[in-house]
C-alpha cells in the first residue's frame, strides 16, 4: 500500500508541474502561429489520448517522467506548402527563443503563485529558537547561546527553520563572516562568527546539525498515547496514559531516555514505576528483539508516546493581504531558485557532494511525505521542485531549453542557422551528460534505500 500511495504521489507531482511546464512551450507556440502535434505528459505509449478543433493531440502516457510538445518542423519531415508558415522552424529567432523560454517561465510563474497562495492563507512556523550549541561548532564561534530565537542571517529574513536550513546551506564551503540577527528574553542584537571553509557532509547532510544548532523541542514526558494489542507492554499491563517515571528504580528524564533503555535491552526483564491516574504502581516489561538492517538488535515493546502540542510562545504564523503577498511570493522564488544555482555551482566546484543528487524515487518519497503532510507542506514542495525544474531547463545544454535558447541566440546574431553537425554534436553530447546525470541520481536513490 506504502508503494502506491508513493507512485500516485509522484504521478500527481509530476503531473502537475510537467503539464504547467508544457503548456507554456503549448501557449506561446499557439500565440505565434506554430502548429502543435502532440501535447504530452509522459513518455511511450499513451494510455488515453483525445483531439482538439486545432487538429492537436492531447495525450497522457505510461511513463510520468516528463513530457512533450511536438510541433510542426521541418527539421522532421516535409511539410506541406500550405502549412510552411505553421511550421516552428518557419518562425523568427526571437520567436523560437520565446516559445523555448516559456516552459521555464511557466514554473516560476507557478512558483510565485503557489506562494502567494501560502501567504494568503497564512504560514504557522515553528520559531527556530536555539536548544543546544555543539562544543567547536561555527555556532559556537558565532556567538549562538541556547534560548536565542534567529531572526535573520547575513541580513536576511528568516522565520522558520527551513528558512534558516537554506540560508546555511547557501554559505556551506564558504570563508569569511556569517552575521545573525537574534533575540533571547525580550533583548535583540546580532552575533558573528568566522566559518572558515565550513562544509557540509558527503552523506545526507544536515546544515543545521553540522553548523552546530540542535533545534529547542518541547519536552516530551514518558506518557503512554498507543500500545498495541499484541506488544510486550500490553503483555505486561501498561494502558493508554500511563507515565514512565522510573526504570530499575532509575528516574526517567523523558520519552527519548525510555526508549534508549528499551532499545539496549531485549529479552531483558525491566521494571517500571508506572503513574496510572494518579496512583503508583510497578510492572515488569521484557523487551522483544528485533534486527535491523544492519544487523543491530534493539528492543521494542509496542508502545508508543502520548501526542504534544507546541506552546503558543514558539508558533510563528506569518500572513498577508493579497496586494502585499505578491513581492513576498516573488521573493520566496528568488530563493529558492538562489539556493538551486547555489547549489548547481558548489556541487561544480566541490564544496558540495554529488552524492546529494536526487532523482525519481527521492521525488517520490518526499512527494508522499509531502502529501501526507498536509496542504501547505506539498504546496511549499510543488513550488520548490517548480522553480528546480525551470532552473535546470534553462541551463545551456543542448536537448534542454537552454541549449536551444543559445543555438537561437547564435542564430540571431550571426542571421544564420547553426549548423546541422553542430546541433548533432551538441545533441550527443547533451543526451551523453544528461542520461549520466540520471543514471548518478538514480544509483544515490537506491544507495539511500
Amino acid at each position: 500500500m506504502q508503494i502506491i500511495q508513493t507512485v500516485l504521489a509522484l504521478a500527481l507531482t509530476l503531473g502537475i508541474l510537467v503539464t504547467l511546464h508544457e503548456y507554456g512551450h503549448f501557449w506561446v507556440a499557439r500565440r505565434f502561429g506554430v502548429k502543435v502535434l502532440r501535447f504530452s505528459v509522459g513518455f511511450g505509449k499513451p494510455l488515453y489520448s483525445w483531439y482538439d478543433r486545432h487538429g492537436t493531440e492531447f495525450a497522457i502516457a505510461a511513463i510520468p517522467l516528463g513530457g512533450y510538445v511536438k510541433m510542426l518542423d521541418e527539421r522532421e519531415g516535409p511539410v506541406p506548402e500550405e502549412l510552411k508558415d505553421q511550421a516552428f522552424t518557419s518562425k523568427p529567432p526571437s520567436q523560437r527563443i520565446a516559445i523555448a523560454a516559456a516552459g521555464p517561465v511557466a514554473n516560476f510563474i507557478f512558483a510565485i503563485f503557489a506562494y502567494w497562495l501560502l501567504s494568503v492563507v497564512g504560514v504557522t512556523s515553528v520559531a527556530p529558537i536555539v536548544g543546544e550549541v555543539s562544543p567547536g561548532s561555527v555556532a559556537e564561534r558565532a556567538g549562538l547561546q541556547q534560548g536565542m530565537e534567529i531572526h535573520g542571517i547575513d541580513g536576511r529574513r528568516v522565520t522558520s527553520w527551513r528558512d534558516v536550513n537554506m540560508r546555511l546551506l547557501e554559505r556551506a564551503g564558504e570563508h569569511g563572516e556569517v552575521t545573525l540577527e537574534v533575540s533571547r528574553n525580550g533583548a535583540r542584537g546580532t552575533v558573528e562568527g568566522s566559518l572558515n571553509g565550513w562544509r557540509l557532509s558527503d552523506d545526507a547532510p544536515n546544515p543545521l546539525a553540522e553548523f552546530g544548532i540542535t533545534p529547542w523541542r518541547p519536552a516530551v514526558p514518558a506518557v503512554l498515547g498507543q500500545v498495541m494489542a499484541d506488544g510486550r507492554a500490553s503483555a505486561a499491563g501498561l494502558e493508554t496514559g500511563d507515565r514512565i517515571v522510573a526504570v530499575e528504580g532509575e528516574p526517567i528524564a523523558d520519552w527519548f531516555a525510555l526508549v534508549e533503555i528499551i532499545q539496549n535491552a531485549p529479552e531483558t526483564a525491566l521494571t517500571l514505576s508506572v503513574e496510572r491516574n494518579g496512583e503508583p504502581r510497578e510492572l515488569t516489561v521484557r523487551p522483544a528483539s528485533r534486527t535491523l538492517d544492519d544487523g543491530q538488535v534493539i528492543g521494542f515493546v509496542g508502545a508508543g508516546v502520548e501526542a504534544i502540542g507546541w506552546p503558543d510562545e514558539v508558533l510563528r504564523e506569518v500572513r498577508y493581504g493579497p496586494l502585499a503577498a505578491i513581492p513576498n511570493a516573488v521573493q520566496e522564488t528568488w530563493s529558492d531558485t538562489r539556493l538551486t544555482l547555489v547549489a548547481i555551482k558548489k556541487m561544480a566546484t566541490g564544496l558540495l557532494s554529488p552524492t546529494n543528487l536526487s532523482g525519481p524515487i527521492t521525488i517520490a518519497r518526499v512527494a508522499e511525505a509531502s502529501v501526507s503532510s498536509g496542504f501547505e507542506d506539498f504546496v511549499r514542495f510543488l513550488a520548490y521542485l517548480s522553480v528546480s525544474l525551470g532552473v535546470l531547463n534553462l541551463l545551456p545544454i543542448p536537448v534542454l531549453d537552454g541549449g536551444h535558447i543559445v543555438y537561437y541566440t547564435i542564430e540571431a546574431i550571426r542571421r544564420k542557422p547553426v549548423s546541422e553537425q553542430v546541433q548533432a554534436l551538441g545533441l550527443r553530447i547533451g543526451m551523453a551528460l544528461i542520461l549520466t546525470l540520471m543514471v548518478f541520481a538514480l544509483y544515490n536513490d537506491l544507495m539511500r534505500l
